[in-house]
């Protein structure tokens, strides 16, 4: 059995827990003023944990600014539409987006995009880490992951799993483990978690990556079960899962994130100014509360924290893609 590469997350849990720490170009940054109504881009369906994250932070930032933030929800295209909503827009902040790993994971997934992430876009916080869970209906026939995999295994090509996308983590964690268990399970893209949750309960398809945060409510009602998360360690919001290290299977750390951008011609006094906004946003009692409550983890971390972030994700992922299998599109 071949072991995938692992994801190492430990630093950014770390950084998690000391997000006081800040630059001081960050902290000395001149407050951002709109003009008008800012909008946050969500490259993704209302319903998911991006969506949920967007709405959190764009609610303080409506507060701090006096400005409506109004939430406009563009999926499609592995959140290329979204992020080309971004770009057409004048680089003056007023336009935000909020993406999540994909954005980064992308160019090694697609032969052609429409523009470079590292480029063209400016990071400026990452806002939460996520985490995935295999998720099943109660009829399907496996109470542990042991008991899964030789279900599976005992009827390759049987059974398709659903991801919230295609290139996204649970794509790529999905195909990565049914490689990694020897057992053929054929991938299903939809444009979201609410969508794949939704026919994942409607028994359209029989199993899912999903993103605890979004997975929780059906899993504690009874409608799924969640056989493994990812993570070094159990979420206290499942402390009865365990995760898939422990279960034999290391290597699947929670690389998942949400977090903003900005079209990548703004003024960098205007993406730091941003980014103490966001942080405060990111940090508010309130959000930290039902952070907790949907089992994200706030990380609120600078835009120069965030690019150095994203590099290393973006050869993290690669190298994952390529033991997956998956070829670019």
């Amino acid at each position: 059995m071949s072991n995938p590469p692992v994801f190492n997350a430990t630093r950014r849990l770390v950084l998690a827990g000391t997000i006081a720490a800040a630059a001081p170009a960050w902290a000395q940054a001149p407050a951002f003023q709109p003009k008008r109504p800012v909008r946050v881009v969500v490259p993704f369906p209302a319903g998911g944990a991006t969506d949920l994250t967007a709405r959190l932070i764009a609610a303080k930032l409506m507060d701090m600014w006096g400005q409506p933030v109004a939430v406009d929800n563009r999926p499609g295209a592995s959140g290329m539409i979204g992020a080309q909503e971004v770009l057409r827009a004048p680089a003056d902040g007023h336009t935000i987006m909020v993406s999540i790993t994909t954005h980064i994971q992308n160019p090694s997934l697609f032969a052609k995009m429409p523009y470079e992430p590292m480029r063209d876009f400016a990071a400026v916080s990452q806002s939460v880490l996520s985490y995935l869970a295999l998720a099943v209906r109660p009829d399907f026939p496996a109470n542990t992951l042991a008991e899964f995999v030789a279900h599976v295994k005992a009827k390759p090509g049987a059974y398709t799993f659903g991801s919230f996308g295609a290139a996204s983590s649970s794509h790529i964690v999905g195909e990565s483990f049914g490689r990694q268990i020897g057992a053929e399970v054929i991938h299903v893209a939809y444009k979201g978690s609410a969508p794949m949750l939704a026919d994942l309960l409607g028994g359209q398809v029989p199993l899912g990556w999903a993103d605890v945060s979004t997975a929780i409510p059906h899993i504690r009602a009874g409608k799924l079960k969640a056989l493994a998360v990812s993570g070094s360690k159990r979420t206290p919001m499942l402390p009865d899962v365990p995760t898939l290290g422990e279960s034999g299977y290391p290597g699947y750390e929670p690389l998942g994130w949400a977090g903003v951008f900005v079209h990548g011609a703004t003024p960098k006094p205007m993406v730091e100014a941003i980014a103490r906004d966001v942080i405060r946003a990111t940090r508010h009692p309130d959000n930290l509360a039902k952070f907790a409550e949907q089992t994200l983890v706030p990380v609120a971390s600078t835009p120069d924290e965030f690019t150095r972030q994203l590099r290393e994700d973006a050869e993290t992922w690669a190298k994952m893609i390529k033991a997956a299998g998956i070829s670019p599109q």
